[in-house]
């Protein structure tokens, strides 16, 4: 539960407000350690660096010995194969069958000289890989529901049409617009989001945390603009900044769960994306037929400001 309220929006901005003081991760905690297979591999490399020409024969034994007893544990990355492939289908079934033992991950030195740097140990419960089934199932409703109320704010507009006629006095075309320049701003906001979520100073949950508010507050100006333009401003705006779950809670579920468990996610994912235009219509017309049942109108034209 800690970890969960850590990493969302309240944990992280009680982590920047106090400094760090709360939430801590077991690297801020006082007396943690660097597990002694990171040291020790450390060492090793430096006492291979440091050693003369002459002296490399003598230290080639031992350095290998200890390379090869922290390696045992070493499973190829991730990263290092191609998604959906097969020599990444293996690495999977071979990381889960670890994953249910204790071993420790030593850190991989490229040919450039670059150490990538993994998880302490394969079954490491930091690892997104390793949660529970209770939190991946979490993650995943909020990633389905996330990307539901983004496509149902596309589509809910369409039956108040007729109201934005008469409420700003233009035509057809330019009525449908307001849904069309949605739909559009969600297609551009994925070339900026996406890219930002793979960068690994940001990540992924910076990036849906910060543009879900910015999708939040612009509902309330939206059900209340007075004018066309500034209507068309606020969807574009509200698409924009509604995208990266659209895009990106694909990868999301990639780094929770195995290439073989993968579609059963991105099943409820592409259900959630499906239900949302098809629901949107429906909501928009019971709240209509609710106000008019109970006397009431969004002004004097009847067109009907609704929150997205």
């Amino acid at each position: 539960m800690t970890d969960l309220i850590r990493e969302a929006p309240l944990g992280q901005t009680i982590r920047f407000l106090t400094r760090n003081a709360f939430f801590k991760y077991p690297e801020e905690q006082p007396g943690f350690e660097i597990p002694r297979h990171y040291v020790s591999q450390h060492t090793s490399e430096k006492l291979v660096s440091a050693s003369a020409p002459n002296d490399t024969m003598s230290l080639e034994g031992t350095s290998e010995r200890d390379e090869e007893s922290l390696t045992v544990g070493r499973t190829k990355s991730r990263a290092e194969t191609a998604p959906y492939s097969n020599e990444r289908v293996q690495i999977e079934q071979q990381s889960a069958i670890q994953r249910t033992m204790t071993i420790p991950i030593t850190p991989a030195k490229t040919a450039d000289g670059i150490t990538l740097v993994d998880w302490y140990t394969t079954d490491g419960p930091a690892n997104p890989q390793n949660w529970s089934r209770a939190k991946k199932a979490w993650v995943t409703f909020v990633m389905c529901f996330y990307t539901w109320v983004v496509y149902t704010g596309a589509s809910i507009i369409a039956p108040c049409e007729a109201g934005i006629m008469a409420e700003f006095n233009v035509g057809y075309t330019k009525a449908v617009l307001s849904l069309a320049i949605y739909v559009l701003a969600y297609g551009i906001g994925p070339l900026l989001f996406a890219p930002l979520t793979e960068i690994p100073i940001i990540g992924r949950n910076p990036v849906y945390f910060i543009t879900f508010v910015l999708f939040f507050a612009l509902s309330f100006p939206t059900s209340v603009v007075t004018n066309y333009a500034g209507l068309l401003v606020l969807r574009f705006l509200q698409g924009f900044f509604g995208s990266p779950a659209l895009a990106n809670a694909g990868a999301t579920f990639s780094d929770i769960y195995s290439l073989l468990y993968v579609p059963y996610a991105l099943s409820w994912w592409v259900f959630a994306a499906g239900a949302g235009p098809a629901l949107g219509p429906l909501m928009a017309g019971s709240l209509s037929l609710l106000r008019t049942g109970a006397g009431l109108s969004g002004n004097s034209s009847g067109w009907l400001h609704l929150p997205f």
